[in-house]
């Protein structure tokens, strides 16, 4: 087993550009090996000036310059343990001696994550975590965790859990990209500064990756995959049955059985993990498959909306090294993700058109996919060509296995804060995260286009 953190190495949502590719090169692979990114865990410590019994519940980092870095979270040693308090970080920017504002973690509490008592959840190298947050390259960090104060009939405010460290990022540099340029400054927290189409227009082909060119399969995972676009997609994936239990571990040749559904979608263009640079030595080499594919979660990464569509292989590299370094997970959590400019990403190894269990919807991994759209929209609408890439994701995704994008289904719980263990639950085949579990994911103005995704993919399938 792989050693936990990356320490060894040194180690509900004002941020700085980091430019890597141009965002036609962004949505397809980039050739070669990725240059392997590095986490430096940074522990916390009770804030200088801070009485003895102030130390549980406030503690932090002074100031201070470290290795660069790209993306920050905190986290701690006991998964179940819940941090109710606030998270809050500043960072500087590289090589300009510039400090951003505060800008405060969102504090997930088991959201996402694997379900209770299956093997990835059951894992000892599990941790608990906050949303990390992009930040572009930087080079300088400070940070605060205070616990909230005590409630009505409390005595003591709570206390922050054991084993607090900072997560210090950087997602390595894949072949094809560029070098991080000296920053100009902060930019604008509201928002990138360069914005396709808004929502409620529909995006060119282009910028959602639905050309209709095949492009060269990078992924192992991905090998024998139909051409991109092709209607002779095969039907659900009927695995041997020993590989078709729940959190059950199968090798990557593992055979399949396919048979012909109405209603399948083409299948939109897909970066695959060797096209956003993933290195394969992080993850568990063995995949987890699950039954079916009968819904489809969507996610915000709560990771902060300052990236460039170039920069977003940069930030899953990131995220994929925070799950499963930082985090514990075998594997980045979600199955797909989708960029602001609408291109779609491979998530999770396994197999794009296989029903691959995620850990993005706690108690709800089994038969549903995870899609996670890089950014935080509490406060700001998702872009068209996102919303859109979704829909031409579930059509197909959703199409493979039968199920219609407009119906509702049923999804046994595997516990959580919504429906205990073993609960038979009536959710739409789209839902979003907050239908499973009580949290702010996928925030309220993702949330409000669900009903325009459903319709739109239930088109592209041609209902």
């Amino acid at each position: 087993m792989r050693g936990f953190l990356a320490s060894s190495i040194g180690v509900s949502c004002a941020v700085l550009t980091l430019p890597l590719a141009s965002p036609a090169s962004a949505a397809g692979p980039i050739a070669g090996a990725a240059v392997p990114g590095s986490t430096q865990s940074l522990p916390l410590a009770p804030l200088t000036g801070s009485r003895a019994p102030e130390a549980a519940t406030e503690r932090g980092l002074a100031s201070q310059t470290v290795r660069s870095f790209s993306l920050v979270g905190v986290v701690w040693d006991d998964p179940a343990a819940r941090l109710h308090g606030h998270v809050r970080i500043r960072t500087r920017a590289n090589g300009t001696g510039r400090w951003s504002g505060w800008q405060e973690l969102e504090v997930r509490n088991e959201d996402h994550g694997p379900d209770p008592g299956t093997r990835e959840g059951s894992s000892r190298r599990m941790r608990g975590a906050t949303a990390p947050l992009w930040v572009g390259a930087s080079d300088g960090v400070q940070v605060s965790v205070r616990a909230d104060e005590a409630g009505s009939g409390e005595t003591r405010a709570p206390r922050l859990p054991d084993g607090l460290h900072v997560e210090l990022v950087d997602p390595g540099r894949a072949p094809g990209e560029d070098a991080p340029a000296d920053p100009a400054g902060p930019a604008d927290p509201a928002g990138p500064a360069e914005e396709p189409d808004g929502p409620g227009t529909d995006a060119p082909d282009e910028a959602v990756g639905a050309g209709t060119d095949a492009e060269p399969i990078t992924s192992a995972v991905e090998a024998g995959l139909a051409p991109l676009n092709d209607l002779g997609i095969p039907g659900p994936w009927k695995g041997p049955e020993e590989s078709r239990k729940p959190g059950r571990a199968v090798g990557k040749d593992t055979p399949t059985e396919r048979t012909r559904q109405a209603y399948v979608a083409p299948r939109p263009r897909i970066v695959s993990r060797s096209g956003w640079g993933a290195d394969e030595s992080l993850r568990e080499p063995d995949f987890l498959y699950t039954d079916t594919v009968k819904a489809a979660f969507v996610h915000h990464t709560a990771t902060g909306n300052n990236y460039t569509c170039a920069q977003a292989p940069s930030v899953i590299r990131s995220i994929y090294r925070y799950h499963v370094v930082s985090s514990g997970w075998r594997d980045i959590g979600y199955n797909f993700l989708v960029d602001r400019c609408g291109t779609i990403y491979e998530g999770r190894a396994g197999g794009v058109e296989k029903p691959v269990q995620g850990a993005h919807t706690l108690g709800f991994n089994s038969d549903t996919t995870g899609i996670a759209v890089i950014g935080t929209y509490s406060s700001t609408a998702p872009t068209a060509a996102a919303v859109d890439a979704i829909a031409r994701l579930t059509a197909w995704k959703l199409g493979l296995f039968g199920m219609d994008p407009r119906a509702k289904t049923y999804l046994e719980s595997g516990g959580g804060n919504l429906y205990p263990k073993g609960e038979n639950v009536r959710l739409n085949v789209i839902s979003g995260h907050r239908d499973g579990f009580a949290t702010e994911c996928p925030g309220r103005l993702l949330y409000d286009e669900l009903d325009l995704i459903r319709l739109k993919a239930a088109r592209y399938q041609g209902r």
